[in-house]
């Protein structure tokens, strides 16, 4: 991930209303939501909700696929962990640091394109 793709999702997590859609999506895992379950679970207007999706998917975060007459949309987790990645990258100066270790109901996200797997705590 480069400095420009990494402004440009956290941009778009940087509304209060699309971060907790994409919380609401992480937590779905890769079953992923659509529209309708979100609206209902997020209690927002679909009209609102439609234009975070929009925003999201336009900065790599989410992938749309259409299931019959339905849109479902998914974290991309990939994307995700190297966002996260990008972030944690230079730690500490690659020295050691006092960073809190996760616990038992951390999420390992496997990256399929770097081999690598990033520890979430949620």
């Amino acid at each position: 991930m480069d400095q420009n793709q990494a402004v440009k999702s956290l941009a778009a997590l940087a509304q209060p209303l699309r971060l907790e859609i994409f919380r609401a999506l992480v937590a779905a895992g890769e079953a992923g939501a659509t529209p309708g379950v979100l609206v209902e679970q997020l209690g927002v207007p679909s009209t609102s909700l439609s234009f975070h999706l929009k925003e999201l998917t336009h900065a790599g975060l989410l992938s749309q696929e259409r299931c019959g007459r339905h849109l479902v949309y998914r974290v991309i987790f990939g994307h995700m962990s190297a966002l996260i990645g990008y972030l944690v990258k230079n730690c500490c100066d690659g020295a050691g640091c006092d960073l809190d270790v996760p616990g038992p109901d951390a999420c390992c996200v496997q990256d399929p394109t770097e081999n690598i797997a990033i520890q979430l705590v949620l």
